[in-house]
């Protein structure tokens, strides 16, 4: 049973490593999904929100790994 449990946080470690990380993702896909049902005329609306915060969200997580590692 140990061995399983540690097997399948193994493998959730594989997709989920930063977990502050992923619920920042998951925040802007919400964030998306919801200016794509609020806003239908603007198909472009949802795919901005999601370039441009995907890239926000891994630039201010590199910048927090970047700074935990320097001290």
């Amino acid at each position: 049973m140990n061995t399983l449990g540690a097997a399948l946080r193994g493998l959730v470690g594989l997709f989920v490593d930063d977990g502050a990380l992923a619920l920042e993702i998951v925040a802007v896909v919400a964030l998306a999904g919801i200016s794509k049902t609020l806003i239908p005329d603007v198909p472009l609306a949802a795919g901005a929100i999601l370039l441009f915060g995907c890239l926000g969200v891994l630039l201010a997580n590199v910048r927090r790994s970047r700074t935990h590692h320097i001290t």
